[in-house]
């Protein structure tokens, strides 16, 4: 998920969400100290705990770190699920330790299989034949424990907001021209109080200090590169970094213009340099992009895999950064006048907006 008030891809930060690991066979696996864990997917969402760093524990029993345990959760509705991603989101109750129930909502999805892993999966799975035809054969495979792992997210107490936001949804397609942006979209979001304190808790190192992957300190070009929560930072297909800016007057792509050339000149090169570095992943491997609608309001670029289909990757939510800059370079008021699609959920109080102005 990305963190966000709204939903993001949805990067949002409250003080809220929990993330465990659990093993599909027993539900427990050995400890790994030092491991940051990782956002859920989904949508682009992913909630965090300030000054904290994401919590390991069993599901089946209370953790010793004062962690949840699954056993307390009461499910009462899926609200979503996919067999692509192999996730699943489902809406109950939370209750340990005689305290009150309280709203919870549970992502439940299924690790990636990493290559490091895989000899000894294919020496100690067991196989049971499904189906055999001509060279084609099917089975039932049950590996080792500890390589049958689930990655469990928990939000709670979970708001009114954090259900919808997890629910399928019909969605629409808004086409915003800049006069739409300035009358309604704008209007919009500084009504609402979509909170980002938790992307100051990081800029300000209150907060996953120890995540930052690298900073340019510079009050004016400068950002922070951090995992986003959506990669759990043990394999490379899927790799997820965001790169959040120091400036706090710039809410999304509409505010940009040719005076943000040098920031966004600088995010790219440092960012790909960043990673070619740690991670050995060259610039004609990535994906480096804004979305619009943004999943929170403080400009943020994302920096995926280019094999990975990331949530919100497509061409109605995400922005190349190098097609940002050329429009930019092109006219240096680009994004202020011309017309921008993005996607919005029907339950989305900003597409009632659109409806009442009749512009849906």
């Amino acid at each position: 998920f990305c963190r966000s008030a709204q939903s993001c891809g949805h990067l949002r930060y409250k003080n809220v969400t929990h993330v465990f690991k659990t093993n599909m066979a027993d539900r427990r696996r050995p400890s790994r100290d030092g491991e940051n864990d990782t956002k859920a997917s989904g949508d682009n969402d992913s909630l965090y705990w300030p000054n904290k760093k994401p919590r390991t524990a069993e599901a089946g029993a209370g953790a010793a770190d004062g962690g949840f345990a699954l056993s307390s959760f009461r499910a009462e509705k899926i609200l979503r699920e996919s067999a692509r991603e192999k996730s699943i989101f489902i809406h109950g109750k939370m209750g340990q330790d005689g305290e009150e129930e309280q709203n919870a909502v549970v992502i439940l999805e299924k690790t990636p299989i990493r290559e490091d892993t895989l000899p000894e999966l294919f020496k100690n799975s067991q196989l049971q034949l499904d189906m055999r035809n001509n060279i084609y054969s099917t089975y039932h495979l049950q590996p080792p424990v500890h390589l049958n792992e689930m990655k469990a997210t928990v939000v709670c107490p979970a708001t009114e907001k954090h259900v919808k936001k997890y629910l399928r949804q019909e969605m629409f397609l808004i086409h915003e021209t800049g006069e739409d942006y300035r009358s309604i979209t704008l209007p919009y979001i500084q009504s609402q109080s979509f909170s980002v304190q938790w992307v100051y808790n990081i800029l300000e190192k209150k907060a996953e200090a120890d995540r930052i992957v690298f900073e340019d300190p510079d009050k004016d070009t400068g950002f922070i590169l951090l995992p986003d929560f959506k990669w759990d930072q043990k394999q490379l297909d899927d790799l997820y970094l965001i790169a959040i800016v120091h400036r706090r007057d710039i809410k999304s792509l509409r505010d940009l213009t040719a005076e943000h050339l040098p920031l966004l000149q600088n995010i790219q090169k440092r960012g790909e340099e960043a990673i070619l570095k740690k991670y050995n992943v060259p610039r004609n491997k990535l994906r480096v992009y804004l979305h619009y609608q943004p999943s929170y309001y403080h400009l943020h670029v994302h920096f995926t895999s280019l094999g990975y289909e990331a949530p919100g990757c497509g061409v109605e939510k995400a922005h190349l950064l190098s097609d940002v800059l050329l429009n930019l370079l092109a006219e240096p008021g680009y994004y202020g006048s011309r017309t921008l699609p993005f996607p919005l959920r029907a339950d989305d109080s900003l597409l009632q907006k659109f409806k009442d102005a009749e512009r849906l």
